[in-house]
């Protein structure tokens, strides 16, 4: 076994991801309730992808030496990646080509038996509109810089499978 490949199978790659993600959550509690800007509802979108980040990091952790427990995790990875990167650059779009046809919603639209706004209004009660831009850093965008998380995270994600993928070639 090469060394990407017991790095892959350990729990402290399982542990950066997952503390990764919770340093983005503080990040964006951070902008929310310091910096009093207020989340749009694709912000509280791409903070429930980035807390899937969080969980497939746990599932890592409490069962990396077992495949199927990182398959699961792999596959929440890949998901919650996936799904963040695509809100991030929707996003982006609303912000750099506004248009009153291409709007988001003032609530956020979670299945029934998930509330989440509900339950926790204080992270996912969404208190901005999509197409303001509240923050900038060197000329890019909050939205812009997820598009590099989530991104990041892909590549990441990658790095991961390459082991697995030869294994089975």
């Amino acid at each position: 076994m090469n060394a990407l490949t017991r790095f892959a199978h350990s729990r402290a790659a399982w542990l950066i991801l997952m503390m990764s993600a919770v340093a983005l959550e503080l990040a964006a509690l951070f902008f929310q309730y310091v910096m009093e800007l207020s989340p749009c509802v694709m912000c509280i979108y791409q903070r429930v992808a980035v807390f899937g980040l969080v969980f497939a990091g746990l599932i890592g952790v409490i069962g990396h030496r077992s495949r199927i427990a990182r398959l699961i995790g792999l596959a929440t990875w890949a998901i919650s990646a996936i799904w963040g990167l695509k809100l991030a650059i929707e996003l982006v779009d609303m912000q750099t080509n506004p248009s009153p046809f291409a709007t988001c919603s003032y609530l956020p639209e979670f299945p029934s038996w998930l509330q989440l706004h509900e339950w926790l209004p204080s992270v996912f009660m969404p208190t901005g509109m999509c197409s303001d831009i509240p923050w900038e850093f060197m000329g890019v965008t909050m939205g812009q810089y997820m598009i590099l998380a989530f991104a990041t995270y892909l590549l990441a994600l990658v790095v991961f499978l390459i082991p697995a993928l030869k294994k089975s070639a």
